[in-house]
C-alpha cells in the first residue's frame, strides 16, 4: 500500500447522495482475480450506454474531470454491500481522496486498507467545495498530517481522523503490513508455544493431562 502524506489533484464532483457500492462495481463484475481493472468498471451502469460509449451525461466523462484524483460527493456514499472492489474501482480509476458529509461505515474502513484517504466534512463544508468545483480546473490540498482540506483561494478546512488509522496511511500499512511490525514477536511466541503445542492431538485435547482408564 502507497503511504499517503500529502495529495493536490483536480477535483470531480458527483452531486449524488447515497451512492450504493452494487452501483459502484455492479455485482457481474465482482470477480476479476486481482484488483486490478476495476477502475475502468467504477460507475459503470451511469458511466457507459451500449457498447461501453461513454455516457456524456455522466458528471465523471466531462473533459474537465480527465486526470481528477479527488472524488467530491455528497452524504452516505458507497452505502449498500460490503464489497471491497468498490474501493478498488476508486483507486484505480485514480483517486486518492474522497471527500463527503458521510459515508458507509464498511467502505469507510476499506479505504484505509487500500491506500484511499476518506474524508468527512460538514455539509456546509461540502457545499462550499460544490459551488468552487464548477471552476475548470478546481484543485484542492489534502495534508494528512495537518488533517487538512485547502485550495489556493484561502480555503481551509480541517477533518477529523483516528490516530491509528492516520498512522497506518502515513506509513503506508494495510493490515498485514502492520502485524508484520511485530514479526519478530511473532516469531518468539510460537517458538515458545511449539513443545506445548506438540503435546496436542488434532482435536486440541491437552493429552499431557489425559489419564488412562
Amino acid at each position: 500500500m502507497h503511504p499517503f502524506t500529502k495529495h493536490a489533484g483536480v477535483v470531480a464532483a458527483l452531486d449524488r447522495v447515497n451512492v450504493d457500492t452494487d452501483q459502484m462495481i455492479p455485482k457481474q463484475f465482482c470477480k476479476l482475480l486481482t484488483r486490478e481493472g476495476y477502475g475502468r468498471l467504477l460507475f459503470y451502469d451511469w458511466r457507459y450506454l451500449d457498447g461501453e460509449k461513454p455516457n456524456p451525461d455522466f458528471p465523471l466523462n466531462r473533459p474537465r474531470y480527465r486526470g481528477a484524483s479527488v472524488l467530491l460527493t455528497r452524504a452516505n456514499f458507497a452505502c449498500g454491500s460490503s464489497r471491497e472492489h468498490a474501493v478498488w474501482g476508486v483507486l484505480d480509476y485514480g483517486f486518492r481522496v474522497v471527500i463527503a458529509p458521510s459515508f458507509g461505515d464498511i467502505f469507510y474502513n476499506n479505504c484505509f486498507k487500500n491506500g484511499v484517504l476518506p474524508v468527512a466534512l460538514a455539509d456546509a463544508e461540502v457545499d462550499e467545495l460544490f459551488r468552487r468545483a464548477e471552476r475548470e480546473g478546481y484543485r484542492l490540498s489534502v495534508d494528512l498530517e495537518k488533517q487538512t482540506v485547502a485550495d489556493d483561494g484561502g480555503l481551509r478546512f480541517e477533518f477529523q481522523i483516528d490516530p491509528a488509522r492516520k498512522e497506518s496511511l502515513l506509513k503506508g500499512l494495510d493490515e498485514i503490513g502492520l502485524s508484520l511490525q511485530h514479526a519478530n514477536e511473532i516469531t518468539a511466541y510460537e517458538k515458545k508455544r511449539q513443545p506445548r503445542a506438540e503435546m496436542h492431538d488434532p482435536a486440541g485435547v491437552d493429552l499431557t493431562a489425559a489419564t488412562p482408564r
